[in-house]
């Protein structure tokens, strides 16, 4: 399995903070979950952090089965209408995005 992410790191720009949220929410969610092969999507929004100083407000997992999926997803209509729709989350964020991939391990915690 793999997941490939998307690290929102910096800040949402002082009182955006519910139009930023909104925006993925209504916008951003069913594009995402579009994407061709997607076994799984999780938007993790940062609650605590022992590093304050390299906030990450938004993470955004995909999880496909192999790397081609990935690629076939990268290379469908759906990733470029989604770079389209983000341009507005990115007027309300004040920092970067970094794109990882990586290879996931699963382990059922009851069965150890």
């Amino acid at each position: 399995m793999f997941v490939r992410c998307a690290f929102f790191k910096g800040k949402i720009k002082s009182g955006m903070e519910e139009a930023f949220h909104d925006h993925w929410r209504e916008n951003l969610v069913p594009l995402w979950s579009a994407f061709p092969n997607l076994k799984e999507l999780r938007v993790h929004r940062e609650v605590e952090s022992d590093d304050p100083e390299s906030p990450f407000p938004l993470v955004m997992a995909m999880k496909f089965e192999t790397r081609d999926d990935i690629e076939e997803a990268l290379a469908s209509p759906t990733r470029w209408a989604s770079k389209e729709t983000s341009k507005k989350l990115f007027e309300m964020f004040d920092g970067h995005v970094i794109h990882t991939v990586f290879a996931a391990d699963q382990f059922d915690p009851t069965a150890l």
